[in-house]
């Protein structure tokens, strides 16, 4: 069955149909401020994670759009306890993905920031022995003092952004300081429910995978209510295998 969408509206396309997933994808040129664009994968009913990994979810294009997202980001922003169940480890583009990023004037390797309220990251962590770049840890001041010396000590740049809670506007503000304005957001759900909350997501990136997961996974947002739910407009989709590749806008007035 063919679909006819209104001129106004985005083309339904499979990869072989599309001109360039970098064109697709491209963040916004001559940023006055932090653009955060956030990544997701979830079940058709809705399950963040197959037996408590997002992997399980994921198709090859999936994990192309995700690599594309990283490449073409300044930073990747990610909360601790995703970057722990997931396995995180320094982002290490090949030569391939490091010409693409030169191509658009960015670092050869963007730095991972990681959001964390306890600082409870090892030293001995991949996020800090297996990185190209030292990695920014965004925490707040109520983080137990010897877990952020011993950060800092094993290459981390921690900084303070709140008392008790890690204020992530004051995030976004750190990162613009840096140069570091094309934000990557892989999540977690309370991660990007907080960043709903704070009225900080411009862009929507989800793959939605032709399962039925059932279980007790979350949803890709959950934690504090916004004043008011924030309106998407639906920019480009892409299908391939069965699977769905959505990327929503912020719908500013």
């Amino acid at each position: 069955m063919d679909w006819l969408w209104p001129s106004d509206s985005p083309a339904v396309a499979t990869p072989a149909d599309a001109s360039g997933l970098e064109a697709r994808y491209a963040y916004p040129e001559d940023l006055a401020r932090p653009w955060v664009r956030v990544n997701f994968v979830s079940s058709v009913d809705g399950a963040v994670t197959v037996d408590g990994r997002s992997r399980g979810l994921g198709t090859e294009l999936d994990k192309e759009i995700f690599l594309l997202s990283r490449d073409l980001a300044d930073v990747i922003l990610v909360g601790l306890r995703t970057a722990l169940i997931e396995g995180y480890a320094g982002a290490k583009p090949g030569a391939e993905r490091r010409a693409r990023r030169a191509r658009h004037g960015l670092s050869a390797t963007p730095p991972i920031a990681l959001v964390t309220a306890s600082c409870a990251l090892e030293p001995e962590s991949p996020l800090l022995t297996d990185t190209r770049v030292p990695p920014l840890v965004f925490t707040c001041a109520s983080a137990p003092a010897d877990r952020r010396q011993a950060l800092a000590g094993a290459g981390a740049e921690v900084v303070l952004t709140g008392e008790d809670t890690v204020d992530l506007t004051r995030v976004l503000a750190e990162l613009d300081e840096r140069g570091l304005r094309r934000v990557d957001c892989e999540g977690g759900p309370t991660l990007f429910g907080s960043m709903i909350a704070a009225d900080l997501v411009d862009e929507l990136c989800l793959t939605v995978s032709p399962l039925l997961a059932a279980g007790d996974a979350a949803r890709i947002a959950h934690g504090a209510h916004p004043d008011r739910p924030l309106p998407l407009r639906l920019v480009s989709v892409l299908h391939e295998e069965h699977a769905l590749f959505l990327r929503y806008l912020r719908d500013l007035p």
